[in-house]
Order: C-alpha cells, then sequence, then structure tokens
C-alpha cells in the first residue's frame, strides 16, 4: 500500500506512517501555538515599564526602592500617559520623581524628594501624581 508517496509493507508501517504525519501536524499546529505566545508577550513586554540603565544607577545610589504597589501605580500611569498621547512624562509617586519615555515604556531617571526641590523638569508635555 502507498500512502504519501511512502510504500508501507504491513499495518504497522501503515500505523507508523500515519502516526509521524499526525505527529508532525500537531507540531505545526503547537508552533503557531507557540508564536501566538511569543508575540502575546513581546506586546505585553513592550507596555510593561522598564528601567533604564541611568535609572537603575540612580534608584540604587539614592537609596530609592520602589514597591510593588508603587510600581503598579507607575504602570497605570504609563497606560493612562499613553492613552493622552503624552510622549515624555514626570511622574511622581510618593516622594520619587521619575522622568519616563512613554512610547518605549522606559524610566529614564529618578530623583528623590530632597533632589526635586531644586529641579527644572524641561522636554516633558506631561506631568502624572501618582
Amino acid at each position: 500500500m502507498i500512502i504519501n508517496q511512502t510504500m508501507a509493507q504491513s499495518i504497522q508501517q501503515l500505523e507508523q506512517t500515519t502516526s509521524s504525519q499526525s505527529t508532525q501536524k500537531n507540531k505545526v499546529q503547537h508552533g503557531k501555538s507557540s508564536f501566538q505566545d511569543v508575540l502575546a508577550q513581546q506586546l505585553n513586554e513592550k507596555n510593561e515599564i522598564k528601567f533604564s540603565k541611568h535609572a537603575s544607577m540612580r534608584l540604587e545610589t539614592r537609596h530609592i526602592q520602589l514597591d510593588a504597589n508603587q510600581l503598579e501605580r507607575i504602570q497605570h500611569g504609563l497606560d493612562s500617559a499613553r492613552g493622552k498621547g503624552v510622549k515624555e512624562s514626570l511622574m511622581l509617586v510618593d516622594d520619587v520623581a521619575l522622568i519616563v519615555n512613554v512610547d518605549n515604556a522606559t524610566v529614564i531617571t529618578a530623583l528623590n524628594k530632597d533632589e526635586t526641590k531644586e529641579h527644572v523638569f524641561t522636554n516633558i508635555d506631561g506631568a502624572l501624581l501618582l
């Protein structure tokens, strides 16, 4: 018997041939699912707040620690700013000031309460009090 240009000599070979074809089909379908998962993950990562190397260094040197609640508020603020068309934002979270590039969802720098008193913030088109 010939199946998909392969000669099957017995029932066992027939079962093996159809079984391997089924497995390959499942792999292809699984691959599509994996691609969809990867795409969804990439889209979510684009929307999640990130910290630039500079911002990470500022947070560390200025002994600023953001808790889960603050990070959630920053993420919500990012979503709100994006909805209003803001590109560069000043976000004030408790006693921390963050300059955030909204398009890239990236914190550019961070200042604590004492350092914000003497600073003038330029090149921003939105401010959020979180």
